[in-house]
């Protein structure tokens, strides 16, 4: 019995997606890998399709679909084996903030360009001190007549080159409780003071586009606060519970894949004899004890996103989610490496780019040492 309950509408959705990456994404991978970019043009045949923010409502651009669509474009995009079109963070993490907290004004001006990929979005938290503790943030944004003046700088941050829209978190200098003083400011691509630092080389993630951002006497006008004055905090905060599945929903897919292309390369592989690597117990040990351990983790993360579909609050279970999966992800992928032999050492090997992505996913959107932290909180440990 399947615990997520897909219409013919989804599953339509799903082959449609499938195969538009098919021929408008895959391909192009490997180039892009090279490049450590992926194409602005990307994004827009990706929106122009009807493949981002599937959630927006129609009255702003989008086509008012149900979270499993989410579901469903975060795990074909893990399918994809590669990370560069970062298509769940924009349409599943960022955008949310301008929808849910936005004033109308900003909805019309900046929701249908986030449907149809002429705006790329990022999210600027993590500084060069200040990582999972927002408290630690240097990044001020000061009130002078009708404007509001960022100065500061951020890094790691995603979409940081292509971005065209950025949200930045920003404290007021003047307010001495450090959670009281952080806003979000939407700021644009193009306004005067925000400049772009090094476009990072990273271990992996590589035709993901993860840049410093800098704020010099940025002015933007005070309408582009997002939400209330102080309220930044509270605002993260209450969108962690679907970052931090959609993290979950995103490693899972990406530990099937992996499993999948194990698999597939222990039938067609055979040793000096002429007999296929599967049909040695060894082998077929370590691809149960896998395949099983992949098993339970899809029925918790299902689980997860039909209770979170329905509303309700599981911030301590998709905090363990975020932890067990992609700590699982990379267990999984280092053991199926092993599997692939010499073979898993070349770059022709798929799984040479899979081990260097899946590596990060247990630090980004809160340490998974945060996520157990948050979880013994409230299990009253």
């Amino acid at each position: 019995m399947d615990i997520l309950k897909y219409t013919d509408d989804h599953k339509r959705f799903r082959q449609r997606l499938r195969e538009f990456l098919e021929t408008e994404v895959t391909p192009y991978v490997d180039q892009w890998e090279k490049d450590h970019i992926t194409p602005k043009e990307a994004w827009r045949k990706m929106g122009r399709a009807g493949f981002l923010c599937t959630w927006v409502p129609k009255e702003y651009g989008g086509m008012g679909g149900d979270f499993l669509y989410s579901v469903i474009a975060g795990e074909e995009m893990a399918r994809t084996n590669h990370t560069g079109l970062a298509a769940m963070l924009h349409s599943d993490i960022i955008v949310p903030y301008i929808y849910s907290f936005g004033s109308e004004a900003q909805k019309k001006k900046y929701l249908p360009g986030c449907v149809s990929g002429d705006i790329i979005t990022a999210v600027a938290m993590t500084e060069p001190g200040a990582g999972s503790d927002l408290a630690g943030m240097q990044t001020t944004a000061e009130i002078e007549g009708d404007e509001v003046v960022i100065n500061g700088s951020k890094t790691f941050i995603s979409n940081g080159i292509n971005c065209g829209l950025v949200i930045v978190a920003a404290k007021d200098p003047a307010e001495k409780n450090p959670y009281q003083s952080i806003s979000l400011y939407i700021v644009e691509d193009g306004t005067p003071g925000f400049k772009r630092g090094r476009h990072l080389e990273k271990m992996g993630f590589h035709s993901q586009d993860t840049a410093e951002l800098f704020f010099s006497n940025c002015r933007v006008p005070k309408e582009n606060l997002l939400g209330g004055q102080g309220a930044g905090f509270m605002l993260l905060m209450q969108k962690l519970q679907q970052e931090r599945l959609m993290c979950a929903i995103g490693g899972q897919a990406a530990m099937e894949l992996i499993l999948e292309m194990t698999i597939d390369y222990c039938k067609k592989t055979s040793d000096a004899s002429g007999k296929p690597i599967s049909k040695y117990q060894a082998t077929q040990f370590a691809l149960v004890e896998m395949a099983t351990e992949v098993k339970v983790s899809r029925a918790f993360v299902d689980k997860l996103a039909a209770e979170h579909a329905a509303g309700e609050t599981i911030i301590v279970e998709t905090s363990m989610a975020k932890y067990w999966t992609t700590d699982l992800v990379s267990k999984i992928a280092k053991r199926c490496l092993d599997l692939f032999g010499d073979f898993g050492l070349t770059e022709n090997c798929p799984l040479a780019r899979a081990v260097r992505d899946v590596r990060v996913m247990s630090i980004f959107a809160g340490s998974n040492e945060i996520m157990k932290g948050i979880a013994a909180k409230f299990m009253g440990l």
